[in-house]
This record gives C-alpha cells, sequence and structure tokens, in this order.
C-alpha cells in the first residue's frame, strides 16, 4: 500500500485545496485546507478500496483503474474532510 497511497494523499491536497477555494465559508487556508485534505484524501482512497475491493493490489501493478480510483477517492476524501472540518470551525466560532 505504497503507490497508492501516495496518489491519495496528493488527490486529497490538491481535493482539499479546490474546495476551500469553492466554499469560501469553509476554507481554512492553504496549509489548513492541504493539511485536512490529505488526510481525508487517505481516508478517502482507503473507504474506495474497502468498497471497490482490491485496489492495492491492483496498483501495486499500476493498473489504470486502480490508480484512478485511487485519484478519485483522494481527491473527494480530501474535499469532503476539508469542507467537513471548515465549516465546524467556522461554527464552533460563533
Amino acid at each position: 500500500m505504497g503507490m497508492e497511497l501516495i496518489i491519495q494523499i496528493i488527490a486529497g491536497l490538491v481535493g482539499g485545496n479546490l474546495a476551500g477555494m469553492g466554499l469560501k465559508n469553509a476554507n481554512l487556508g492553504t496549509a489548513g485546507n492541504s493539511a485536512v485534505g490529505a488526510a481525508g484524501g487517505a481516508l478517502g482512497g482507503i473507504l474506495m478500496g474497502m468498497l471497490g475491493g482490491d485496489a492495492g493490489a491492483a496498483a501495486a501493478g499500476l493498473d489504470l483503474n486502480a490508480i484512478i480510483q485511487s485519484v478519485a477517492g483522494g481527491g473527494v476524501g480530501g474535499a469532503v474532510l476539508t469542507a467537513i472540518v471548515g465549516l465546524l470551525k467556522k461554527t464552533l466560532a460563533k
């Protein structure tokens, strides 16, 4: 679970920053969006792997479907976790 995890973290980092840019109420700043997005990318990728079968073994062989699954799971996971954390932070700051 090496290469796919790296892909998921990078995709989560991008997804977190895109969510922060798109959702001004959930923006945590570049560093915050990146950190939370990377964590969400790893979690999202793991969840996608659990739902989609044995993506870890396929990604080790550089299977295109597994790479796409890692990018999608990581990006969505990063964006969703960034939005949730950003909105929680805003709500708690009131």
